[in-house]
């Protein structure tokens, strides 16, 4: 299994940055991506951004030049360095990995941390 855990939501006025963290810890065999999703309320999940282990890095369109994702990969970490802040970025923040498990080699899983809170306000 895979554990994540987040850390760096908050509120922060229009215009400000934030820094969302997140740790991954267990017995997986390997990841193979890691990266954001986020939810704001009455909407479906969407990609933030992700990076896959030497691919190419996806970010959404919405997010496109303000948002940067960086991983430590000996340390199973990712980051999300969020700048120019909108009120339109406002939604619960869910770090995401895909992984293959030593119990299940071959076998892509994905796993979901528990989700921080972003609050833009204008």
């Amino acid at each position: 299994q895979v554990q994540l855990v987040e850390s760096g939501g908050g509120l922060v006025q229009a215009g400000g940055s934030l820094r969302l963290s997140c740790a991954a810890s267990g017995t997986a065999l390997s990841i193979n991506s890691m990266g954001w999703y986020r939810q704001a309320p009455g909407k479906q999940r969407e990609l933030v951004a992700d990076m896959p282990s030497g691919g190419t890095t996806n970010y959404a369109d919405s997010v496109k030049g303000r948002f940067l994702i960086t991983r430590d990969i000996a340390k199973g970490q990712v980051y999300l360095q969020m700048n120019s802040l909108k009120p339109e970025d406002t939604a619960v923040y869910y770090c995401n990995a895909k992984a293959v498990l030593i119990s299940t080699p071959g076998v892509l899983t994905n796993y979901w941390g528990q989700g921080t809170q972003v609050t833009v306000s204008s």
